[in-house]
């Protein structure tokens, strides 16, 4: 089985692209089991960011690694909080700090439409020239009352018509097929089948 550094901290990402890149045969090591510390996040683009932690993480492993920068854009507040999904509130980061200032920041707004955003990057190597890279969008809108008690980050306010609950009512398994990180993870595969020589 490939062995793969993931590049982030945060908990609920882990979980979620472990179960996702088992499917695909890969081994997901945790960064920090490996006694990396995650990377700066300066960029302005979610793909830049998600670069920028994926050739630390090789640089410091010696394998390869994949990360993601993602985020949820509002788009009444010109795509707020972007990037800055995660530290929205300051620090430390509080979910719960981050989703109070969402609805705060919407309390006047009409137009609640919002949109998850992935960038996903697999680097072979530090200085790879050709990083996979897969993006993909999942969109909803905000609610003020939260319901559901799974996913994290802004999933309790994310809610989705199509499915009539909040990506924190959802299954594990049936988010990860249709969630922003769950579309970019199949569109990264589909680029491995395609290309096997670029398969770690």
């Amino acid at each position: 089985m490939n062995k793969i550094v993931l590049a982030t901290g945060n908990p609920g990402k882990l979980r979620e692209f472990a179960l996702l890149l088992s499917r695909f045969g890969f081994e997901a090591l945790p960064q920090a089991d490996l006694g990396i510390g995650e990377a700066e996040e300066p960029h302005e683009t979610f793909v830049e960011n998600a670069l920028a932690k994926a050739r630390h993480a090789a640089r410091l492993s010696g394998l390869p690694a994949l990360a993601d920068d993602s985020g949820i854009c509002a788009l009444a507040l010109g795509g707020a909080p972007g990037v800055f999904s995660a530290r929205y509130a300051g620090e430390p980061k509080s979910d719960a700090r981050n989703n109070r200032k969402l609805l705060d920041n919407l309390r006047d707004q009409t137009d609640r439409r919002a949109y998850y955003y992935c960038a996903l990057v697999l680097v072979r190597s530090p200085d790879d020239p050709t990083p996979l890279i897969a993006e993909a969008t999942w969109r909803g809108r905000i609610v003020d009352t939260p319901a559901g008690d799974g996913g994290f980050g802004y999933d309790p306010h994310f809610w989705l018509p199509e499915h009539g609950c909040t990506a924190a009512q959802m299954a594990a398994d049936a988010k990860n097929r249709v969630s922003h990180r769950g579309q970019a993870i199949e569109i990264l595969a589909a680029k491995l089948a395609a290309h096997p020589d670029l398969v770690p």
